[in-house]
């Protein structure tokens, strides 16, 4: 068991590692190189509400912290679609009425993590101490304070949680020969751009504020995710070249006429938008893999650092956080023996972040280009009437959101042999209200044994 445990990063995946060991009495010290956002006000890099959910919760509930957390959140039963023209109409995330996902704030969560880390004595909070890289040979990390002073701390294990550009992972590129370290980085062709619909000027949602709101359009589209305040934080995804994109949107009367044309009941309710567009940044989304995520059971890459994904499947966050269950959970299991717990994590964890990954990057698509489809509308009503109808049946949404003890990897598999027999299914029936469910159980049961998913 190590002495004095150093992590890297202290969002959310960071601060809620450092809190676990610290419950188990190791010494931890969290460095995280931004300054204290308690004392200064400032969120900084990725401000893209977050959804919570079971398994997110599942890791707050292991530090005592998921009763208090969800007083923060406000729950969302389904998207809510806007078609171009029409009336919204809403898509439940299941069947069941008590499956949801909850929008949270990014900050809120995280200063929340932060004030419980520290009420621990042998839990040592460092702000403003950038990482400048990792000698492996200690391990020593090296760090530069706000001043530009250098200085090294030695430790019995680092822990690299420092997001997606992690200075802990390129620190392990530079002993790539040595390593064998494979690693991919994929930016999505697409970037965000972050915008707001503020409170009623009488006060109140503009919208309704129990559901994720998506304006699909084929190619791009924009998400909004309600506040505690009763705004809502937009998130307008665009190319980043070529028709409809961010290059094309470079003046107020271009990017008026846009949302005029595209997202017209959205513009009523947004009186700040050209401000915004023009003020906030226009955001990379990017896909991370690699492996190996130790050196020589010194080192461990945790959270984005070693499974960066794109944000469309919610599940970024909420896979950060199983991070740190699994880890505590081998843990328990390898009786406090470290190198055993990083071979098995390694080993374990790594399928399911590959597939949450791919799952992402297929909701996007589906988000983007399907919602408003007609038959992935009858799709998504049939998989509503099979979790109202039948208890062990589970939607591939269901399975990655709701259900925490169903790996990643389990849930793609199965779920897309779903999907593609859904789509089937109802492809040959138009009439949703002549379906027979237990035929249409029977059909997707007996398909998906055939190739031994079941």
């Amino acid at each position: 068991m190590p002495k004095k445990i150093i992590i890297v990063g202290a969002g959310l995946s960071g601060t809620l590692l450092a809190i676990r060991l610290a419950q188990k009495g190791l010494q931890v010290s969290l460095y995280e190189k931004r300054s204290d956002m308690r004392k200064d006000g400032r969120v900084e890099g990725r401000s893209i509400n977050l959804a919570l959910s079971d398994r997110g919760l599942k890791a707050l509930k292991m530090i005592g912290m998921d009763e208090e957390i969800q007083k923060d959140c406000i729950p969302m039963k389904g998207r809510k679609i806007h078609p171009v023209s029409g009336e919204p109409f809403v898509s439940p995330y299941s069947g069941r009425a008590d499956k949801y996902i909850n929008s949270i704030s990014r900050g809120g969560l995280n200063i929340s993590l932060l004030n419980k880390a520290e009420q621990f004595s042998n839990l040592e909070l460092c702000f403003d101490k950038a990482c400048l890289g990792i000698d492996y040979h200690g391990p020593i990390a090296q760090f530069q304070d706000k001043q530009g002073q250098k200085f090294e701390v030695e430790a019995d294990f680092i822990f690299g949680a420092d997001g997606s550009n992690s200075v802990v992972r390129k620190s392990m590129l530079a002993l790539s020969h040595h390593l064998l370290f494979s690693y991919s980085q994929e930016y999505l062709g697409h970037a965000y751009k972050e915008l707001v619909i503020p409170p009623a000027v009488n006060g109140g949602f503009r919208l309704d504020n129990n559901a994720l709101h998506i304006w699909p359009r084929g190619g791009y589209m924009m998400i909004a995710l309600p506040n505690l305040d009763e705004s809502f934080t937009v998130t307008l995804f665009l190319p980043h070249k070529g028709p409809n994109s961010f290059e094309k949107l470079d003046n107020a009367s271009k990017l008026i006429q846009f949302f005029k044309e595209n997202f017209p009941d959205a513009l009523t309710h947004m009186p700040s938008l050209v401000d915004d567009f023009f003020s906030n940044p226009t955001g990379l989304l990017l896909t991370v893999k690699c492996l190996p995520w130790q050196v020589n059971g010194k080192s461990l890459l945790l959270g984005d650092a070693a499974h960066a994904i794109v944000p469309f499947y919610g599940q970024g966050m909420n896979a950060s956080f199983e991070d740190v269950v699994v880890f505590d959970e081998l843990l328990e299991k390898n009786q406090g023996n470290w190198e055993a717990t990083i071979n098995e994590y390694e080993s374990v964890r790594k399928k399911d972040t590959d597939a949450i990954a791919d799952l992402a990057i297929d909701n996007f698509y589906e988000m983007r280009d399907q919602v408003a489809n007609e038959i992935f509308q009858r799709k998504r009503k049939l998989e509503m009437k099979l979790e109202q109808t039948f208890e062990d049946y589970m939607s591939k949404y269901s399975m990655v959101t709701f259900n925490e003890n169903i790996r990643y990897s389990e849930a793609m598999i199965k779920g897309r042999r779903q999907d593609e027999l859904l789509l089937e299914y109802c492809k040959e029936h138009t009439q949703m209200e002549d379906v027979k469910l237990e035929e249409a159980l029977e059909y997707i049961n007996t398909n998906s044994r055939k190739i031994n998913l079941k």
